[in-house]
């Protein structure tokens, strides 16, 4: 691959996350493994490294992070808010709300907020998000807290996570009472599950502009083209992802690299994270090292032709909820 020219210009072109007037970059930073050892792994990170992948996503223009209290028992949001405490550039910054079922209140949801605040050593979070829909308490209620949370001024922006589309539409129209947009659903989404755009909620999202955020567009590694049959992923993930379906995959392994060769030499995760900005989602790839950020930089600052999209489609259809 050729060196990246970390030009601001071409490769942070701002676009609004919904209907509200914070712009993000196309592509975010996931911070899911920082300080989260739930995919294994983790004693080869650093603090040091986490520094890097901050430091090169800001050099890139790219600075939009989405961390969760959850993530390390929040220790991913500490590192964040560490890594922000002397940046001049403005960030934004992106959080969830985990609602547990012993959190029955909106008193819960601000207590939770209010620490969440805290270890990102911020006043205002940008986009404050459910993390799951868990029962017992019904999405009215958590959207009522969610604008009372926005009405004082410690949020800016409302999003939901892993909504189903008549969950995000409730959300949505529960927010509507309050003169709010539902700004985001943040969702899995990559060439190895498009079940968004087979069950409507991609379509319904451009519909009423919320931004449809990626998650796991790299389908955790499998789209980096790294592992195969005989060399399966580490940890959680060589249960999950058995022999036959990285056998299956290799095929449109060989295509990404095919297109991004046409491309300057791309890789197959930086032409599957294009692919995902093509459909108008917004990719949050995680990033542990200097090395991974620069990788998911490189999807930014060129397009994939319509027909190259269509190929993609067509070759990853078998693959929905893979």
């Amino acid at each position: 691959m050729p060196p990246l020219q970390l030009e601001r210009g071409n490769l942070s072109q701002k676009i609004p996350l919904g209907a509200t007037d914070i712009m993000i970059p196309k592509m975010g930073i996931g911070a899911w493994a920082w300080g989260d050892n739930y995919w294994g792994n983790i004693e080869h990170d650093s603090l040091e490294d986490y520094q890097s992948v901050f430091d090169k996503s800001l050099e890139a223009g790219v600075n939009f992070f989405d961390t969760a209290e959850s993530y390390g028992k929040g220790q991913s949001e500490k590192y964040l808010g560490l890594f922000n405490r002397h940046e001049n550039q403005k960030i934004v910054i992106a959080t969830k709300f985990m609602p547990y079922p012993w959190r029955l209140s909106k008193q819960d949801l601000i207590s939770a907020l209010k620490s969440s605040l805290k270890r990102l050593e911020v006043d205002q979070i940008d986009l404050y998000q459910m993390h799951w829909p868990i029962p017992p308490v019904p999405i009215k209620t958590w959207m009522d807290a969610m604008a009372h949370a926005y009405q004082q001024g410690l949020i800016r922006g409302i999003g939901v996570s892993n909504y189903s589309r008549r969950q995000m539409l409730k959300a949505h129209e529960r927010l509507a009472d309050y003169d709010l947009p539902l700004a985001a659903n943040q969702v899995n989404y990559s060439l190895l599950n498009r079940k968004v755009e087979m069950n409507g909620l991609l379509d319904v999202c451009k519909e009423l502009n919320i931004s449809l955020i990626s998650y796991s567009p790299l389908a955790q590694g499998l789209l980096t083209g790294k592992y195969n049959p005989d060399n399966p992923p580490p940890g959680m993930r060589r249960f999950r992802y058995r022999r036959g379906l990285l056998g299956k995959i290799q095929r449109l392994i060989d295509l990404l690299n095919e297109i991004g060769s046409g491309h300057g030499g791309k890789t197959s995760s930086q032409v599957a994270l294009n692919w995902v900005i093509s459909k108008g989602a917004v990719p949050i790839p995680g990033a542990r090292n200097v090395g991974q950020v620069m990788e998911n930089i490189g999807a930014l600052g060129w397009n994939l032709a319509p027909d190259e999209v269509a190929a993609l489609d067509e070759a990853s259809q078998n693959f929905t909820g893979s």
